[in-house]
């Protein structure tokens, strides 16, 4: 979609439509041609309610060709999510009535450059749709442009511009997650980082099977044993090499049976969506380093697929991880083999803490629990450090990823100490996520750490306002604003 910004009215422009966004029983002011038009609409019709809309024909009243009316409800209860949801819904309503360009009016908020960046972010999202083996997709006409019209474009361009790349990488992040396990695995994604590296500018470093042997990865090569593709460590870098950077670690299982431990059949095939944490990794790297913030940057993805064979890892295990900067690798008792989200990460989180990282934060569809205690609304957030916390909730806020704070105090710790090795890894069905975060918090120490539970997140099988079926690309946009306003 192309996007653009003037200080040309939105109602004087001849294009296809016009949006005007409404508050709830307040008039929009606008040309005479507008109080014509508006003349015969009554309240049941459209009274500016949240997610109202009505699309109608100027008939030559004013020089757009269709005016789309959409309500923002209450002013006083507004917010980004309540514009950034308006915009989605607009996008899809405009797109439904075969129209691909348009002009957007924005409200009278506080911020224009806020009102761009909510707009923009929600446009682009809303106008994403996974086609890539839809041999006739006849229902979808995307939005090819969208001119934003404002008063002050200067703050308003650059705003505008921040969003694209932003939504853009969150859009590359849901491509790759939408991919199915036959298309996407391990070297496939590792070969996406090295493209990915390659447009941007990145530094990326990938270890195969035979390094990760030599390095003694052995949480990722037990979760990878039974697949005929094998595992890989994903490394990419951005920024001063001697500085000291923020780590992002994301959990790429490409396809997870389960394992020995094999899940029910009903809705596996959703599990091609288990790689989104570290995509969401990928994605956020891309967008960091388009805009460059000055911080350094270190994203490690570990990347395996979850199969059960004859050379699968087995219940009763004992696996032992990567040594890392304590140069003893940790010890798992392998109770669940379909607990292997928090294996890989493990031996992830110890490379970042042994590459010096100041901050580390993990991505990962983690546990089935976060989904039962905090539904598709928000990711599970958990850490040992308040002030990162008090940033990723401040960076959550302003992009409606949301995250909910869970407590991770030593009785959760206590959950999974094993009898035979150093941990277990399930603490049991009780408190589930908070136990899959306790074991992860073994392999980080003191540095500063935040862990984020995606699971109910990371993709959507109902239509959100502006988000279709699918992966939805969470954690790109909070990473992009996190890491880009880091001080």
């Amino acid at each position: 979609m192309r996007i653009s910004v003037t200080t040309t009215n939105a109602l004087s422009q001849k294009l296809p439509a016009a949006v005007l966004f409404t508050f709830e029983n307040e008039r929009p002011a606008g040309p005479a041609g507008l109080h014509q038009l508006l003349r015969n609409v009554g309240k049941k019709e459209f009274h500016g309610g949240d997610k109202q809309q009505l699309l109608l024909h100027t008939a030559g009243k004013l020089r757009p060709q269709r005016l789309l009316l959409v309500g923002l409800g209450k002013r006083a209860q507004f917010s980004h999510e309540t514009l950034r949801r308006a915009a989605g819904h607009a996008v899809k309503k405009l797109t439904a009535a075969g129209l691909d360009r348009a002009a957007v009016a924005l409200p009278d908020t506080a911020s224009a450059a806020d009102a761009v960046t909510d707009i923009v972010d929600a446009a682009l999202l809303a106008g994403y749709h996974y086609t890539e083996f839809k041999s006739n997709d006849e229902n979808h006409t995307a939005l090819a442009a969208l001119t934003l019209c404002v008063r002050d474009p200067h703050g308003a361009k650059q705003a505008a511009a921040r969003a694209q790349v932003i939504a853009e990488s969150a859009n590359f992040a849901r491509e790759i997650g939408n991919r199915p396990g036959n298309v996407v695995y391990p070297e496939v994604l590792a070969d996406y980082a090295r493209q990915l590296a390659k447009d941007c500018g990145l530094k990326c470093t990938v270890l195969d099977k035979p390094a990760l042997q030599r390095a003694k990865f052995g949480g990722l090569l037990a979760v990878g044993s039974g697949s005929t593709h094998d595992p890989r460590l994903i490394v990419l870098e951005y920024g001063a090499p001697t500085g000291k950077p923020v780590a992002l670690v994301g959990k790429a299982i490409t396809f997870d049976s389960g394992g020995i431990s094999i899940k029910p059949s009903e809705k596996m095939e959703e599990m091609k969506f288990d790689k989104c944490g570290g995509v969401a990794v990928l994605g956020a790297m891309r967008a960091i380093a388009k805009l460059k913030p000055a911080v350094p940057v270190l994203a490690v993805i570990a990347s395996a697929e979850n199969l059960p064979s004859a050379t699968s890892y087995r219940p009763g295990d004992i696996v032992t991880s990567y040594p890392g900067k304590d140069k003893r690798g940790v010890t798992i008792e392998v109770l669940n083999t379909d607990a292997e989200g928090r294996i890989v990460l493990g031996d992830a989180l110890a490379y970042a803490r042994e590459r010096g990282a100041r901050a580390i934060i993990d991505f990962a569809t983690l546990t089935g629990a976060c989904v039962v205690a905090l539904g598709p609304f928000a990711a599970g957030l958990l850490g040992n450090d308040e002030t990162l916390q008090d940033k990723i909730r401040a960076a959550a806020e302003r992009t409606g990823e949301r995250v909910w704070t869970l407590p991770l105090w030593q009785e959760y710790k206590d959950k999974i100490k094993s009898d035979v090795a150093d941990i277990k890894n399930t603490g049991g069905r009780e408190g589930g996520a908070i136990t899959a975060a306790a074991f992860l918090a073994k392999y980080v120490g003191d540095t500063p750490w935040a862990h984020l539970d995606i699971a109910g997140t990371a993709w959507t099988t109902t239509e959100h306002p502006y988000f279709a079926k699918g992966a939805t690309g969470y954690g790109v946009r909070l990473l992009a604003e996190l890491l880009t306003r880091w001080s």
